[in-house]
């Protein structure tokens, strides 16, 4: 029996331990078993912004929407056989003030104007003498203003806390107060106007102007193919108060979900707003996902750019060159199938195919999607090309993370600009403006068709108030 020197036994046994080792290394990867695709997060986008209404805007705005000619009255029975042609009209500044976090009082300067006299159907008819009327008073009102669900403003409650004036007039020797007649008169029509059940102006038509710029679906490209994005409303959430400072806060909130579209299927309009539910959330804050896709074929033609006929050294005897590069989901991970040949500097060639697997990520400074955590299995007839190739494993792996880059710098840029464009407002009152605004890929999961990119806008909403004339 011929006996191994002790040279040959520890070269035997640790090309036995390095074969064992790499064989090993190559089986780690089970590609059999990719196991389940990830679930796919709900594109959930939030924005809410507590509006505080600077009292000087507040004071305009009420007085640019109260018309100067209230109330034109002909033969108006005051009593005792006396009427009256009445004009009433605005004069001067509503005054306005909080009371509690619900009520508020609105003094409103009037001038009654017209002629008072006798009925024309008693003594009125022999007494053809009227007296002009030309009094001015200053009603105080307490009310409650709401908005309520379906867009509408009513008052809840109405009170005439005081007339300001002295309304006594002196008709042909007799005493006439006009006091109780307008009080009448005002009360008449507040029940006639005003209530919760009454809807004294209705709000929808102005908000829907405002939500078509805000709400319209709007188009980002990724790689030349154009990709839509829709906002989907579920929830509009609202709640308005006076603070201890006698301002007007007005908390306004949007909820619901980003859709994307392909390109040439994309709503032109926008969603309609629900009805109005409240809003308990005081923070200013814009939280949006939007999704979006590459399909495998997209991904397979730009990383076939990167990675198809391209070369690279494993060794300085062996060039790998890598082809027909295919994508597809491997679980939670990405897999590329590529053909290889690897080139002998004795002039030999191994061929076989590279089973890769990789976990999506961002390079912040290519601004690209990456690979990370990248793996590999051999597949080939060829036994050398399995121990030779698995040899040189970590500088593969090195070279492939290098390569196989897919530019999304483009995708962040038009988001960014799509959500500063749609929700930057500008109106009669105040123009809104994103502030903050940080855009980053918050995750990348595989499906059955595609790679999908979800891409997380946060920031906050700026109010700019503007000068309203007087």
């Amino acid at each position: 029996m011929k006996l191994l020197s002790a040279t040959q036994l520890q070269k035997y046994i640790f090309l036995s331990i390095l074969s064992s080792f790499l064989f090993l290394g190559c089986k780690s990867l089970d590609i059999s078993n990719p196991g389940p695709l990830p679930d796919l997060p709900s594109p959930e986008s939030e924005v809410n912004v507590p509006f505080v209404f600077p009292k000087e805007t507040l004071h305009r705005l009420i007085n640019s929407q109260i018309p100067n000619q209230l109330l034109t009255q002909d033969e108006l029975e005051i009593g005792n056989g006396i009427e009256a042609n009445l004009q009433l009209s605005r004069n001067g500044q509503i005054q306005t003030a909080a009371l509690d976090s619900q009520h508020m009082t609105l003094q409103l300067p009037m001038k009654i104007q017209g002629e008072i006299g006798l009925s024309q159907s008693g003594l009125g008819s022999l007494f053809r003498g009227k007296v002009p009327l030309d009094n001015e008073f200053a009603p105080v009102f307490k009310i409650n203003p709401e908005i309520n669900p379906d867009w509408s403003l009513s008052v809840r409650d109405f009170e005439l806390m005081e007339l300001g004036g002295n309304l006594t007039l002196d008709v042909l020797g007799m005493k006439v107060d006009l006091s109780g007649m307008l009080e009448r008169e005002l009360k008449k029509w507040a029940a006639e106007n005003l209530g919760e059940e009454k809807k004294i102006a209705r709000l929808k038509p102005w908000v829907d102007l405002v939500w078509e710029q805000a709400g319209k679906p709007f188009q980002v490209s990724i790689q030349e193919q154009k990709v839509g994005f829709s906002i989907r409303p579920e929830r509009v959430l609202f709640k308005e108060f006076f603070d201890a400072d006698q301002n007007l806060n007005l908390w306004l909130g949007l909820q619901g979900q980003v859709q994307s579209h392909p390109g040439d299927a994309m709503p032109s309009r926008a969603f309609p707003l629900p009805h109005l539910g409240p809003n308990t959330n005081d923070n200013n804050q814009l939280e949006i996902l939007l999704p979006s896709a590459i399909s495998y074929q997209e991904l397979d033609e730009i990383l076939g750019k990167n990675l198809n006929g391209k070369s690279f050294r494993v060794d300085s005897k062996t060039l790998l060159t890598l082809k027909e590069v295919k994508s597809k989901a491997f679980g939670e991970l990405m897999a590329m199938e590529t053909d290889f040949a690897a080139e002998r500097s004795n002039g030999k060639t191994v061929e076989g195919r590279l089973f890769v697997v990789g976990k999506p990520s961002f390079d912040q400074e290519l601004q690209s999607l990456t690979f990370e955590d990248v793996n590999f299995k051999v597949i080939s007839n060829q036994a050398s090309a399995n121990f030779g190739i698995a040899l040189k494993k970590r500088k593969i792996i090195r070279q492939i993370e290098k390569m196989a880059v897919f530019p999304i710098g483009d995708l962040l840029q038009q988001s960014t600009e799509g959500i500063q464009d749609r929700l930057g407002l500008n109106t009669p009152i105040a123009d809104l403006e994103i502030e903050n605004l940080k855009i980053i890929p918050e995750g990348f999961y595989p499906t059955v068709t595609g790679l999908r990119i979800y891409v997380h806008a946060s920031g906050n909403i700026g109010v700019n108030w503007k000068s309203l004339a007087h």
